[in-house]
């Protein structure tokens, strides 16, 4: 079962067992990270605070050291059950991981005290979204980096995901709207920070099989619903305030 709090919707049991899947580490977590660090560029930050905001499992903990090397790893989620599991993932991996249980929306971190926030498919269940992101910009350092991975409005709104997972629906957003909300924070990227990954898994319609199996070439983006969005953000080094 699941619940809709004040300021998120909790995942199924079935969402709760994929997330701790190698499927989901593998072929969700894996190719978004690598993405993400595609569209950061060279060179990666390395060192510093990183926070990864609504952490669940921990199943993102071993690829973001390796991709980034943070001094400090923080995971971050408001479900106390996830974040003992990501405490067990941690010791598996050898990962020194520190765990904060909050929301996303009241992040218990002083200002400007993270240096790269990693938030991978968490904002789809949040209602509070704009104060979330008001506090991911509070939080991070000017300069600082948001790794952002989300899907969008037109695959969470699709029969399967409305089967199987439960969301607030509506919050859910376009990958133009989630940018638009992101500029409007006052975070500044450009088309080289962005990507519309058109994965398999996030086409419930017919899951990439006419492409797969060589019957047709995927339509290109602005020919398509976008299902997923990917940014790579910074808070400006001036520490300019939205609208500024």
């Amino acid at each position: 079962m699941t619940y809709a709090s004040a300021t998120y919707v909790e995942e199924t049991r079935l969402g709760f067992r994929f997330l701790a899947t190698h499927t989901w580490q593998h072929h969700v977590l894996r190719v978004a990270i690598n993405d993400l660090k595609r569209l950061i560029g060279e060179p990666l930050p390395r060192g510093g605070v990183l926070l990864d905001a609504g952490c669940g499992q921990g199943k993102s903990f071993r690829l973001l050291r390796e991709a980034f090397a943070p001094d400090r790893l923080i995971g971050l989620d408001a479900d106390p059950h996830s974040l003992s599991l990501a405490q067990d993932e941690a010791r598996r991996e050898g990962v020194d991981a520190q765990m904060l249980t909050a929301d996303c929306a009241g992040i218990e971190l002083p200002d400007a005290s993270v240096d790269v926030l990693f938030c991978h498919q968490t904002f789809h269940h949040l209602v509070e979204q704009e104060k979330a992101l008001a506090e991911f910009w509070r939080v991070l350092k000017p300069g600082g980096w948001l790794l952002f991975a989300e899907s969008t409005r037109a695959y969470i709104d699709t029969w399967v995901i409305r089967w199987f997972f439960r969301h607030p629906m509506h919050v859910q957003k376009s990958a133009d709207e989630y940018l638009a909300m992101l500029r409007a924070q006052g975070f500044v990227f450009d088309e080289a920070n962005v990507s519309l990954p058109y994965l398999w898994w996030s086409r419930s319609k017919d899951f990439g099989l006419l492409e797969r199996w060589g019957l047709r070439a995927p339509p290109p983006p602005g020919q398509r619903e976008e299902t997923l969005v990917n940014v790579a953000a910074r808070k400006p080094q001036a520490g300019r305030e939205p609208g500024a």
